[in-house]
């Protein structure tokens, strides 16, 4: 499986995090990148097998209201997923045709605000500790379906983890934000208020100073 990306418009870096998962059966990539704002970035996948189930998940964790849109295209071209304005969202197919699949963020709608975007592209299902095709069927012994059950509480265990520190990373990026305009608002206010106490203060003393005439 390969990835590669491509970004419309101007220079790009991606910045947080790029993690590249390759297991027995499953193929996963997750990245976190920034996209600019009134840009907009695409992926390439290359899927070598028809038949396979795909997932594609995303999720916003910082930037403006926490949105993009986000479109899927297979490789005759038809579009498989397109929504506008998703904060995240998980989308799975069974991949009808094998070549390479396109799927973009775009931040266009935004003028000013950057977004900060976690995505997730598997590809396959996670059978690794099932018997492989063509050997005999046996029944499983206690020990082997205790690893199997572990394996999958593990994995099951590393996708809520996963969730876990995006909607904590969401959290306190929504909270430096309000915190921000709390602080910002609260210099405004005190700046009325003084401007008033000084307003005041002019008029009263108006009212009792003598008038030359």
């Amino acid at each position: 499986m390969q990835l590669t990306c491509e970004l419309m418009g101007g220079g790009f870096r991606i910045v947080v995090l790029t993690v590249l998962q390759l297991l027995v059966v499953v193929e996963s990539v997750e990245m976190t990148f920034e996209l600019p704002d009134a840009e907009r970035m695409c992926f390439y996948e290359t899927i070598t097998e028809k038949g396979v189930n795909c997932v594609l998940e995303f999720q916003v964790i910082e930037g403006g209201n926490y949105d993009v849109d986000v479109t899927l295209v297979s490789p005759s071209g038809a579009a498989l997923y397109n929504e506008q304005k998703k904060q995240f969202d998980r989308y799975g197919w069974t991949a009808d045709e094998a070549g390479e699949y396109k799927f973009c963020f775009s931040n266009e709608f935004s003028t000013f605000t950057h977004k900060m975007v976690y995505f997730d592209f598997q590809v396959g299902d996670d059978d690794a500790l099932q018997p492989q095709a063509g050997d005999p069927i046996t029944a499983m012994t206690q020990l082997e379906t205790t690893v199997r059950d572990l394996h999958l509480n593990l994995n099951t265990l590393v996708e809520y983890q996963t969730h876990l520190r995006l909607r904590e990373s969401q959290g306190r990026s929504f909270a430096e934000d309000l915190n921000e305009r709390v602080q910002v608002w609260s210099l405004g206010q005190s700046f009325v208020i003084l401007l008033a106490g000084i307003g005041q203060i002019v008029i009263l003393r108006s009212f009792f100073s003598e008038h030359k005439r």
